[in-house]
């Protein structure tokens, strides 16, 4: 945990919070502060600032907090990805938000299971388990938003056309493609679509272009669907 991630729920008066749960245990068996010791500290969706430790008692710490500085900017890239089996969700989900990434829409494709739409790592619950995870690990405090289409081609023909129209640069992996990834643009936002292991397939890739993004080569190698996805973001960081 790089970031002790509070909610306005935790504050008992101005500036002062108590802790328990899953936080606290962090503190107390993994970082193991001391009273008097300062926590990088941020609030969901506001600042960031430091925390001190007046307290440690056997379920909960009680923290002094300021709160004084902006969260680190957002990544620029908006990710289309074609949902995948729920291990590999939480990866790539990790992977984006450490990265900045503030905008999914996960997507349905021809080699897409139907019951991964009904995994538990989409429950509202269990989501946000794993966005706090990725947000205390990279230093961040702004949830991401996130959109769902269980439909290809409405998405494709509909949805996508806007997103590519108001994006400086608009981009999908594909195994056959002979373009490199380019430089990042000099302002704007971007467009990434990343597949399903086994990749979108000859239609879904024609609709990609269709709806005007530019396939793009990682090069000769064969990369796992999260790899893929940590790659062409990095491409932007």
């Amino acid at each position: 945990m790089n970031l002790l991630l509070i909610d306005k729920e935790d504050f008992i008066s101005v500036g002062r919070i108590v802790i328990s749960g899953r936080r606290f245990l962090q503190l107390r068996d993994v970082i193991k502060p001391v009273c008097g010791d300062t926590l990088r500290t941020g609030i969901c969706n506001g600042n960031t600032g430091k925390a001190t430790l007046l307290e440690m008692n056997s379920d909960h710490a009680v923290l002094d907090v300021v709160l004084d500085t902006p969260p680190p900017p957002p990544s620029p890239v908006t990710l289309v990805c074609a949902l995948q089996r729920p291990l590999t969700v939480r990866k790539i989900l990790h992977c984006s938000l450490t990265m900045g990434v503030k905008k999914i829409h996960f997507i349905h494709a021809a080699k897409v299971e139907k019951s991964y739409w009904q995994a538990s790592i989409l429950r509202e619950n269990e989501l946000d388990h794993e966005i706090r995870l990725a947000l205390e690990q990279c230093g961040d405090t702004v949830y991401p938003e996130f959109e769902y289409h269980t439909r290809f081609k409405p998405f494709a023909e509909d949805i996508l056309p806007e997103l590519v129209q108001k994006s400086a640069l608009a981009l999908f992996g594909h195994p056959r493609a002979v373009l490199p990834v380019p430089p990042p643009p000099a302002s704007g936002s971007i467009v990434i679509a990343a597949g399903p292991e086994g990749g979108f397939n000859d239609f879904e890739n024609s609709a990609l272009e269709a709806a005007g993004l530019t396939p793009v080569t990682l090069g000769t190698r064969v990369l796992r669907s999260e790899y893929a996805v940590a790659a062409l973001l990095a491409k932007f960081l």
